[in-house]
């Protein structure tokens, strides 16, 4: 099987069969080429594994003006039916007929697809609203910003992916905040399971406090969330992604509640300075006794981030209750739009 990556194929078939048909046929086409949407490969994450399902030359075609059907039909009538050993036609898990798999679409009508969000809003014809920001998961945000755009003749795919590159500031900090409140409300319980001999049960709510604190990891640094498949190592890739990933294992590795406690109140406060580190305000120490007992609390980080806010309609949120993906965590409600603008109100 080729060594060679999902992104780097894609890029080659746009560049040696997909630009020069159309050079041939539609000559003077305004367009835009990339490897956007679903697969591992966007994320530069695939592996041989990778290609057991939904495998095959991808790409993602944007055109303006109506022209997404003519271009369809003409590379469905023209591409060849494999090219570098790789199947051009192939059925995926979420449309099992053969077709060639260049996605065409305009660029709003390709990023509306993803995120849930009106395309007349995507194209800048109107403002993102606070919803709109809301609803938004990580990995939605991803299938339409980290993939490589090979070329962009209309600036439109461009546009979007710059209005989508991060939360607006008020909104990553409400973000911020609804994280900490998470961790707040139950970081004192991996002790108190591990008190009273339940080490199973400790063990579990650690996993859930590294998981919210991987997360908080990538609201500091700007960074959208993926699907939980790849956040661990999209996590490992930010900067300082080794230290964390080191404080990480030392929570996950560990065997007896007193060492998992004490461990995960060093990777909160690894997050915590980190906050500073990236100009929002922050506590030292971040943790504190619980009561009398031998736990650790968490100090009021929560409360910092919602006095910075000023968009007034972020300031009448609920503090704490957070995004869409943080409210909810199901699969089958994170890749439905409506379902996820109900859970913030929308």
């Amino acid at each position: 099987m080729s060594s060679t990556s999902g992104l780097e194929l894609s890029a080659a078939y746009h560049r040696e069969v997909v630009a020069p048909l159309l050079e041939r046929r539609l000559s003077g086409l305004p367009y835009a080429a990339a490897r956007l949407g679903s697969g591992s490969d966007v994320l530069g994450f695939d592996d041989a594994q990778s290609r057991d399902h939904d495998w095959g030359l991808r790409l993602t075609l944007l055109v303006e003006d109506g022209a997404a059907g003519e271009v369809d039909a003409l590379l469905e009538r023209e591409l060849p039916t494999q090219w570098r050993g790789h199947p051009v036609r192939f059925a995926t898990t979420w449309e099992p007929v053969v077709r060639q798999r260049v996605e065409v679409a305009s660029a709003a009508d390709f990023a509306a697809s993803r995120v849930g969000i009106a395309p007349q809003r995507l194209d800048g014809a109107a403002p993102l609203d606070l919803v709109d920001w809301l609803q938004l998961t990580g990995q939605a945000a991803l299938e339409v910003t980290a993939g490589p755009v090979f070329h962009d003749g209309t600036g439109a795919i461009t546009a979007i992916r710059e209005r989508l590159r991060t939360y607006p500031e008020d909104v990553r900090r409400y973000a911020i905040g609804a994280d900490w409140t998470r961790i707040g409300q139950e970081l004192a319980d991996v002790g108190r399971a591990g008190l009273r001999g339940d080490e199973d049960g400790s063990a579990v709510i650690a996993a859930r406090h590294v998981r919210t604190l991987l997360h908080l990891a990538h609201l500091l640094h700007r960074r959208w969330v993926p699907y939980g498949k790849w956040l661990a190592r999209s996590a490992a890739a930010l900067p300082d992604g080794d230290a964390l990933r080191r404080s990480v294992l030392a929570v996950l590795r560990a065997q007896d509640w007193r060492t998992r406690q004490g461990a995960l109140a060093a990777l909160v406060e690894q997050i915590a300075a980190l906050q500073g580190q990236v100009g929002l305000p922050t506590l030292d120490p971040a943790t504190e006794p619980f009561f009398d007992r031998p736990h650790v609390g968490l100090r009021g980080l929560p409360e910092l981030l919602v006095e910075e806010i000023t968009d007034p309609a972020v300031r009448a949120l609920r503090p704490g209750i957070g995004t869409a993906e943080q409210i909810s965590d199901h699969v089958s409600v994170l890749v439905d739009p409506v379902l996820r603008r109900r859970l913030v109100g929308g």
